[in-house]
């Protein structure tokens, strides 16, 4: 992998590391629903404008857009808003490289190697470690929807793959279309509609500032190198980066949200840093071939 691609991915982990400090302050002030639909309609406009439609079907893109925008965020704000921590998020989040892997065997066909594999449980024993740590028994309902937006980041990440596409920003773009309709219609009839009216007619400089980071580097900058490192390598082998997510999520919860910090996450977060090594650098040492 070259460097500046590697130096591309903990960019955007860290981002979306800080993103779950961003949401959890952000549905404080607006519905979670009408907050992903914020995120998509400004990480949409001006954007579509100025940036050519991508080359891929419109079947991809709009595939694209449900799973990732209408579904995957759809549940994780909801579940963030019932309850769940931006740590405990920031880590249950992470199963999402694992449903990846599952999903780009059976459906593209990739074949993670020994490494990987062995760089992945690394990385999931320290994902465990973390856990388990941070485990203050909330309900059931939001580690759910959290997990079940684990499963639907993989779709998405499938679906980028097998799209084709090499224009990863238009792509990201254009999909960005997709989610708002949807979200809007769900938040009218899930949501209250006072509190609906309260942050769309007297928005605060946190929920503008927490729109804003959603839509730009976290969505337009974030998934389009996400896509695009897909693209470039494989499903399989960039999906394990997002285990370096909670080792950000959780420094950014210590720092901005106080959220208290132990030897357990010190230990699950070397692992996590060892297992992602093993993942990256591992190839690099292949044993010679016998002359």
């Amino acid at each position: 992998m070259k460097p500046a691609h590697l130096l591309l991915a903990l960019l955007v982990i860290a981002l979306w590391g800080f993103n779950f400090v961003v949401i959890k302050v952000g549905v404080a002030e607006v519905p979670p629903l009408m907050l992903t639909a914020l995120r998509f309609i400004f990480a949409a406009l001006p954007a579509v404008f100025f940036v050519r439609r991508p080359r891929s079907r419109w079947t991809w893109i709009v595939a694209y857009g449900l799973s990732l925008g209408v579904i995957k965020f759809g549940m994780l704000f909801t579940a963030m808003k019932i309850g769940l921590s931006a740590s405990l998020a920031s880590l249950v989040l992470q199963m999402q490289a694992f449903f990846t892997l599952a999903f780009a065997v059976v459906v593209l066909g990739d074949r993670p190697s020994p490494v990987s594999l062995a760089g992945a449980t690394t990385a999931l024993a320290g994902l465990a470690i973390i856990a388990s740590g941070r485990w203050n028994g909330p309900e059931a309902l939001p580690l759910l929807l959290c997990l079940g937006a684990a499963a639907f980041w993989g779709v998405s990440n499938v679906i980028a793959k097998a799209s084709g596409e090499t224009d990863m920003l238009a792509f990201t773009v254009w999909a960005c279309l997709v989610p708002p309709l949807p979200l809007i219609a769900l938040s009218l009839w899930l949501e209250p509609h006072e509190a609906i009216r309260a942050a769309l007619t007297s928005p605060t400089w946190l929920s503008a500032g927490a729109v804003a980071y959603l839509a730009w580097p976290v969505t337009i900058f974030g998934f389009a190198v996400w896509n695009f490192l897909i693209q470039r390598y494989s499903a399989a082998r960039i999906a394990p980066f997002s285990l370096l997510v909670p080792v950000f999520g959780i420094a950014s919860g210590v720092l901005v949200l106080g959220e208290p910090f132990d030897r357990i996450e010190i230990a699950g977060s070397l692992l996590i840093f060892l297992g992602l090594s093993i993942h990256v650098f591992g190839p690099l040492f292949k044993p010679a071939k016998p002359a």
